[in-house]
């Protein structure tokens, strides 16, 4: 089982796999630098190289900034996101990290490897520290693997509950059915049984309370900034015109039933700008598709009767328990499957979570997120300019759209369906191994390489 809060993390745009990712990395390469008890000549300066789609993307996806900040010793969950620029600039003149003795200049000393791609997933980075005579005296390979989660070369991967005796231990969506059906629990309440494992009820209520404002957060900053995103395409912002516009409709007579998947869209493009400008935003299950669960989130809020804080639990907790599966038995990283394991993960457990407080049953809710992920298979990644802005925002507003509807069609089933969950995972895993890898979040292939990016 994989934890809520390994799922949903609090950190900052462009991307969980190319910009947490990294920079959780570098910060833990640089607190073993500060821990170094071996004997011998004292580390001068550091190094970075990254590898595959970090390098082909990185510039795109901030990947060297993300290097930088982790090195200078900052968290994605608690950086401030008005605050990069400065720290960037500032060690780009100093060349210090706040390490005595030690340098790194971004300039010399971080690499982008177009060529060579790491054995163990194409998001690669090697972290050495060297000497004064410039001898490698230690050296690491890391990875990050979607959604913020990064592996060590020589580590246990340490993805899930480690350890810990769970009541409830499920390997798939079978396990996961046959336990509700045994307990007579519903799938947000496995979950929540099992998070019990690590912390205590008033940690969990308190720790999801903290992520369903910040996504929240996120919508209505969203919803009032204006301007071009950054990084060249000169794509402009739409949330808040279409915000005003949709504000202004309330008070027209004549107002279309299909009104409601604008307000949907408007949500999830919210999100999705802030994250493209590097603004505060949670992995759900990653940044590129961060605004399908907050989208759904706040149409369950705004428009579903009967809105809780205890509801908002109910959804996050859902919609983790399908998350974990996916994590598990295929990826939610774009440039390991494409964009289905990004967009179509999200999509799932967003149809999971409003299946669950929308008092659907456990097949229900399985059903939900079996059809929201089989209608994104095959959706590569492809960002024009490896930027997290198109199609990848539009591609949030569809996602969260697909989940309402695939919630409702689930809803008005019996849960009783030909596909199964496990099916539909395993059938997103295989077809993100045979995806060509220039469709797989490497700006090689695809509307990437149609579409101008200047």
């Amino acid at each position: 089982m994989i934890s809520a809060f390994d799922l949903f993390k609090i950190g900052i745009g462009p991307s969980s796999s190319h910009t947490i990712g990294p920079m959780v990395a570098a910060k833990r390469f640089r607190e073993r630098v500060a821990a170094r008890t071996a004997p011998g000549a004292a580390v001068t300066r550091l190094g970075a190289e990254i590898f595959g789609s970090l390098a082909w993307t990185g510039k795109g996806h901030g990947t060297d900034v993300a290097i930088v900040l982790g090195l200078l010793g900052h968290d994605p969950a608690t950086i401030d996101p008005d605050r990069v620029a400065g720290y960037v600039e500032d060690l780009s003149a100093s060349r210090a990290i706040g390490l005595p003795g030690i340098a790194f200049d971004p300039a010399r000393d971080l690499a982008f490897n177009f060529t060579d791609v790491l054995p163990r997933h194409t998001n690669g980075m090697r972290f050495c520290a060297h000497g004064a005579d410039d001898a490698i005296l230690d050296e690491v390979i890391c990875y990050s693997v979607g959604g913020g989660f990064v592996e060590i070369e020589g580590e246990s991967a340490g993805v899930g509950i480690e350890g810990a005796a769970l009541p409830h231990p499920f390997e798939s969506a079978a396990d996961l059915l046959a336990a509700c059906a045994e307990t007579g629990l519903s799938i947000a309440q496995i979950q929540l049984a099992n998070e019990r494992a690590l912390r205590s009820e008033a940690e969990i209520e308190a720790g999801l309370d903290a992520i369903r404002d910040a996504m929240l957060a996120c919508i209505a900053r969203g919803l009032r900034m204006e301007g071009e995103l950054p990084g060249g395409l000169k794509v402009r912002r739409r949330a808040k015109r279409l915000n005003e516009t949709l504000e202004a409709a309330r008070l027209r007579n004549s107002r279309p039933a299909h009104e409601i998947m604008d307000w949907i869209s408007l949500f999830a493009l919210a999100v999705n700008e802030e994250n493209a400008a590097g603004g505060r935003i949670v992995t759900a299950p990653t940044n590129g598709a961060a605004g399908i669960v907050p989208a759904v989130l706040r149409y369950i809020v705004d428009f579903c009767p009967g809105w809780s804080a205890a509801r908002g639990r109910d959804y996050l907790l859902a919609a983790a328990a399908i998350g974990g599966l996916i994590k598990r038995r295929a990826s939610i990283s774009g440039a390991e499957v494409g964009c289905q394991g990004e967009v179509g993960s999200a999509a799932a457990m967003a149809a999971a979570g409003l299946a669950s407080v929308l008092g659907g049953c456990p097949r229900q809710v399985a059903n939900a997120a079996e059809i929201a992920m089989e209608h994104h298979l095959g959706m590569t990644c492809d960002p024009v300019g490896g930027l997290v802005q198109i199609p990848c925002i539009e591609r949030n507003a569809f996602g969260a759209n697909k989940a309402v509807a695939a919630a409702s069609l689930a809803l008005h089933g019996d849960g009783v369906h030909f596909v199964s969950l496990d099916q539909v995972i395993e059938t997103m895993r295989q077809t993100g191994h045979d995806m060509q890898e220039k469709y797989k979040e490497t700006s090689l292939g695809g509307l990437a390489v149609n579409v101008a990016a200047c």
